[in-house]
């Protein structure tokens, strides 16, 4: 009889979280999970689900446009209500808190849905109550970072867009990264005027360079892009509106502020650092290849590690986690199950206006490692839009090392790109080289047959 009250106590109720505690219950061990604020964690509730919701939501009135080019004629102007789509939101979420409740109490783990903090490496307060854990895990997530500045106050987030009571007529978005991007399509589709202030030359830092130039192009087709340029402070005026200084040029006027500038770990005021749990300067969680901290039986995994904060990450990480722990057999075990985590050939999407998707290497990083490199571009108008007349381009990018055929890499700008590099992603990662894109038959009229009809590196 074990002298712990749990084998197994997950403290966060994300996705990382979520996965490791129902794999580790599956396998046997005795599972507790606590969550103080809402089951499925950014991801389900203020990330990627109402996220993509929204996107969604934003192409309409671009559908709406482009039908009449196809011979719809419109018998008014679309209206749009923001509070029906958020509360529609609202009610899916609740509803996947659910299905996450659910799925645990299914599997066993016992669940608290209340804040959870460490006293010593095997005991954990929740409230009032104590309990014991032989293992720990960390799966806190992220939370939206915003820098200190004069006016700091008057700032929204990401999270906060989520359950606005009434959309703003204008919003000036800091940052340059996804969330920023994917934010300013959402507001100009749902007719916010947009304007994207980013301190750095470019866009999407970490993707492929010449895709990011490529979106730049189109993002300036519905919002006013400005970068190299800071934010210095922000005023609120009489009349409830914002006024941005900026380190450069004229103030802009806006009637909501948002900063996308990053994430930082979570991980704060949980006890870790009466524990002497090593973490970095942003809070990160500092761990082994095998998710363990400096103290043996506590471990992390997701966002709150900053390795790279995508959801299918926290979900490979945490089964990883929850495997070695407590066995190599039960629930995910099958062919081709990762045992140690490998970061290479992750494929990512951007949920912008039009969509960035991406699998390997960029151009920059490919040259770097592979002297002889061929790369293969495609830009054009989709079909779609030859009759619906919106001045969109889709650009497409293969990147192939000439002395072994592999492709390293496919970068793609237009829409559903997520839907397409999903596909090249299976691909890539069973190694294949540019004849096997060659040799195969493309679907045709499509803008994935695009991928495998490039003949002529640029």
């Amino acid at each position: 009889m074990s002298d712990f009250d749990y084998d197994f106590f997950v403290i966060g109720g994300g996705s990382g979280g979520v996965r490791a505690s129902r794999i580790a219950a599956g396998l046997g061990a005795r599972v507790g999970l606590a969550e103080e604020r809402y089951l499925g964690g950014t991801c389900v509730n203020v990330g990627c689900i109402p996220k993509k919701l929204f996107s969604y939501a934003a192409h309409f009135a671009q559908d709406f446009d482009d039908a009449r080019g196809y011979g719809w004629e419109l018998p008014s102007t679309p209206r749009f209500h923001w509070q029906t789509l958020r509360d529609n939101k609202d009610r899916e979420i609740q509803r996947l808190n659910g299905v996450y409740l659910s799925m645990l109490e299914k599997a066993g783990v016992k669940v608290w849905q209340k804040r959870a903090t460490l006293l010593d490496e095997h005991t954990i307060a929740l409230g009032d109550e104590r309990i014991t854990a032989r293992e720990v895990l960390i799966a806190t997530g992220g939370w939206p970072a915003i820098p200190d500045i004069v006016g700091m106050e008057h700032v929204l987030t990401s999270n906060d867009l989520f359950a606005l009571e009434t959309l703003p007529s204008s919003i000036v978005i800091v940052g340059g990264g996804y969330i920023a991007v994917e934010f300013a399509g959402i507001l100009a589709g749902l007719n916010v005027k947009t304007t994207l202030v980013h301190r750095g030359p470019s866009l999407l830092r970490g993707f492929d360079t010449e895709l990011a130039e490529a979106f730049a192009v189109e993002l300036q087709k519905y919002a006013t892009l400005k970068l190299d340029t800071e934010v210095t402070r922000i005023e609120r005026q009489a009349d409830g509106g914002m006024r941005v200084f900026l380190s450069k040029g004229e103030p802009l006027e806006a009637e909501a502020v948002m900063y996308a500038t990053g994430r930082n770990p979570n991980s704060s005021n949980i006890g870790l650092e009466r524990l002497g749990v090593e973490m970095a300067e942003n809070g990160a969680i500092v761990v082994n290849e095998q998710f363990t901290t400096c103290v043996p039986n506590i471990h992390a995994v997701g966002d709150v590690i900053d390795r790279i904060a995508l959801t299918p990450i926290a979900l490979a990480e945490g089964q990883i986690l929850a495997q070695r722990l407590f066995g190599q057999s039960g629930e995910g075990h099958r062919a081709g199950q990762r045992k140690v985590m490998c970061y290479d050939n992750i494929p990512t999407a951007v949920f912008s206006h039009p969509n960035i998707a991406t699998v390997g290497l960029d151009e920059d990083n490919a040259r770097q490692q592979f002297p002889n490199l061929a790369v293969y571009r495609s830009r054009f108008t989709a079909l779609r839009h030859t009759l619906s007349g919106r001045n969109e381009k889709t650009f497409l990018k293969l990147l192939v090392d000439t002395d072994t055929d592999r492709v390293l890499g496919a970068h793609m700008l237009g829409a559903d790109a997520g839907e397409i590099i999903q596909g090249l992603a299976v691909a890539i990662n069973a190694g294949a080289t540019k004849a096997h894109f060659d040799a195969t038959l493309g679907i045709h009229p499509t803008v994935a047959e695009e991928f495998v009809t490039m003949r002529t590196p640029s």
